[in-house]
């Protein structure tokens, strides 16, 4: 890993964990009624973002070959079915989704600035490093599902999902 790495990414990752907690921590404290609608949308982004951020930890203990009493995340099978046929870091998409929830549930100036920065530096945080480890584990086959899979954009990835089912 290159120096600049070492000293950045930490960073990123530690921010962006803070920003998240910040705003939940706040969104007791600051929320008061606002737009319904966004409030809806906000619930509803909620529920979505619980789903992201669970079903990776069932996908990998029931496909990944996880060995017992290890860490969901110690897959020795590439899990490309589920979750994993639509976005390849369902997890990461999980606390980007939660973010957008917190903003927009509480509808704060101070908890929307901390999400926005939060939702960034988790995107951030993913570029580098998030698929190299499946490059290594899985090799030229976690590239195909790279290509087939986008990283978290579970739009794109329903829509080559869907189109993938009518195929075959």
């Amino acid at each position: 890993m290159k120096q600049w790495k070492r000293v950045v990414w930490p960073f990123v990752w530690g921010a962006w964990s803070v920003l998240i907690v910040l705003q939940i921590i706040l969104s007791f404290f600051l929320y008061k009624p606002g737009l319904p609608v966004l409030e809806h949308i906000g619930w509803t982004t909620l529920a979505v973002s619980a789903v992201f951020g669970w079903l990776p930890i069932l996908a990998f203990r029931k496909k990944g070959g996880v060995s017992k009493g290890k860490s969901y995340i110690q897959t020795t099978v590439l899990v490309d079915s589920g979750i994993y046929a639509v976005v390849r870091h369902p997890q990461y998409l999980s606390f980007i989704l939660l973010s957008l929830a917190l903003l927009l549930l509480a509808q704060h100036w101070l908890i929307t600035w901390f999400g926005i920065v939060a939702m960034a530096l988790v995107y951030i945080g993913i570029l580098p490093d998030a698929d190299q480890d499946g490059i290594k584990r899985f090799g030229d086959e976690y590239q195909r599902y790279m290509q087939k899979v986008p990283r978290i954009n579970f739009l794109v990835g329903i829509i080559r999902l869907v189109r993938r089912s009518k195929r075959g």
